[in-house]
């Protein structure tokens, strides 16, 4: 791959965008390395969760503005429909947790890229902005459905309309993102809570996320007969199985992902 890093290691998959030099803006190519990364997350069975970050100073600056100001490049619709929705729908859909370890600036499709992720954590001295009124666009990349449920109505409308930057600690502090590392650990840090993960009952993981996926989606008792549904997937699995002999036999659980 050209323009993202990819390897697996202790279970983990580890997507780095990898444009630098225009502080990992997204154009075709890149797009549809990511999505191939992506389908190879979800085929392997040896993954068992992924992280996504960047190179250098940003996380991603969102599209790159040399492809939609070139006569001959795609038109947004294009680049929407082919690229960032089905980024954001396969991170969604990804039956392994996701982590975005956001390393710096996260603009425009690059933040809604990284809220779209299960679990949200930035080095200090990230931050977080939508960009998109800067130029005369609505937000996308899902931004309009994550941001609001995340940070509330109110706040996101002002978020998305005024394009304000929003420091690591502040989205914090607001609900934008679990948690902030300190720069001089943050990789280790960020990359020890994706083993983390990979070491539980991630089949568990993966329908507690389908469970969440449609929360907001269901009435209470939709999402009552959802639990039903998913619990009972839950309780023929592996690990289940492994945990609750574990807890009976006072030793330590070795989960599968299975």
């Amino acid at each position: 791959m050209q323009y993202i890093t990819f390897s697996a290691d202790n279970a983990v998959a580890r997507i780095t965008f990898n444009r630098p030099q225009v502080f990992n803006s997204m154009h075709h190519d890149m797009r549809m390395e990511i999505l191939e990364a992506l389908r190879t997350c979800q085929e392997d069975a040896g993954i068992r969760a992924v992280l996504i970050t960047g190179t250098g100073k940003a996380f991603c600056a969102g599209e790159d503005l040399q492809e939609v100001t070139d006569p001959n490049g795609p038109s947004l619709n294009e680049i929407i429909s082919t690229g960032y929705n089905p980024i954001v729908s396969s991170i969604r859909n990804l039956d392994k947790p996701v982590v975005a370890a956001v390393n710096g600036v996260a603009a425009g499709a690059g933040a809604n890229i990284a809220l779209a992720c299960d679990i949200v954590v930035a080095a200090a001295s990230a931050s977080f902005t939508q960009a998109f009124s800067k130029i005369g666009l609505i937000p996308d990349s899902g931004g309009t459905w994550t941001l609001p449920r995340l940070v509330g109505f109110q706040r996101a409308s002002a978020l998305m309309m005024l394009s304000d930057k929003v420091s690591a600690a502040d989205a914090a502090t607001m609900g934008m993102i679990w948690k902030v590392f300190p720069d001089e650990t943050f990789e280790a840090d960020s990359m020890k809570m994706a083993e983390t993960l990979a070491q539980m009952p991630t089949r568990g993981l993966a329908l507690t996320k389908k469970a969440l996926n449609h929360t907001f989606s269901t009435d209470f008792e939709g999402q009552l007969v959802l639990e039903d549904q998913l619990q009972g997937l839950a309780g023929e699995t592996h690990d289940y199985k492994e945990g609750v002999a574990a807890f009976l036999e006072k030793r330590k659980p070795v989960f599968r992902g299975e």
